[in-house]
């Protein structure tokens, strides 16, 4: 059994979820507040161009349904293409937060596949830690990058399992685990993860977390597979604490003859 001391650690922050979830996406504020609950996330993330934390007073405000003094509010730069532009949404995040300085870094490179452009990231990361940010950073699935976003002084790499919204899976373990295997930060996969399956996958490879929007929130039951992906992510997570068997060319009895009596 997975022992209660087993925690997600971002920046000296202790977290019993190793589940991360978005508030886009979904029919209402309501049904957001019902999926969040449902997953058991305590990390949600908010992207700051399109979500309403107060700033337009005549719409709802999202703060009226998840309540920042129960959840950490990870304001994102979702939807920026640049480092200028990620740099000030995460300014704005800090001013409408009351000084919140962990943030979501996404810098993407075009709006068709959403790829992150990694030089506007390492831009935006270097200004962004230097100003005294905790930058979780999203980028592509590159091991060489990935260390160079920890060295840096990011608190928690993200690298994408698939394109953001495809709902493709793992696509290259062998390149998470390499990262998550020289990491000296949290590893959480961001981005491609379309059904509990692939929540688990990204967990047995060592992964320190996972963060999802669509999977959710475009289920056909977004708050019923919120809860499948909390159960997937903390199977997963045990996995791998268990250690799985070793793989075999061919089958070994469960039940062998060797040794045993026969009349």
């Amino acid at each position: 059994m997975m022992e209660k001391s087993d925690n997600l650690v971002i920046d000296g922050r202790t977290y019993r979820s190793r589940l991360l979830v978005g508030t886009g996406k979904y029919r209402d504020l309501e049904q957001t507040r019902q999926a969040i609950e449902a997953s058991g996330a305590e990390i949600v993330t908010v992207a700051l161009r399109r979500t309403n934390l107060g700033q337009n007073k005549d719409e709802p405000s999202l703060l009226d349904y998840i309540s920042p003094r129960r959840f950490t509010l990870l304001p994102n730069t979702a939807g920026c293409y640049d480092a200028d532009s990620a740099v000030r949404t995460c300014r704005l995040g800090r001013e409408l937060l009351d000084g919140a300085v962990l943030v979501k870094l996404e810098v993407l490179g075009d709006e068709k596949t959403l790829f992150p452009d990694v030089p506007e990231t390492l831009k935006a990361a270097h200004t962004l830690v230097a100003e005294g940010f905790k930058v979780m950073v999203y980028t592509n699935d590159d091991p060489i990058m990935a260390r160079r976003f920890e060295q840096m002084g990011c608190v928690a790499v993200m690298p994408l399992a698939a394109p953001i919204g495809s709902g493709l899976g793992i696509r290259n373990p062998y390149n998470i685990r390499t990262i998550v295997e020289n990491a000296g930060v949290p590893i959480l996969v961001d981005a491609g993860v379309g059904t509990a399956s692939d929540a688990a996958i990204a967990m047995e490879l060592g992964c320190d977390g996972v963060l999802m929007n669509t999977a959710i929130a475009e289920a056909r039951d977004p708050v019923l597979m919120a809860s499948a992906m909390r159960k997937a992510v903390e199977a997963g997570r045990e996995a791998y604490l268990a250690g799985r068997m070793p793989r075999r060319a061919y089958a070994s009895a469960s039940s062998p003859i060797d040794g045993t009596f026969l009349t």
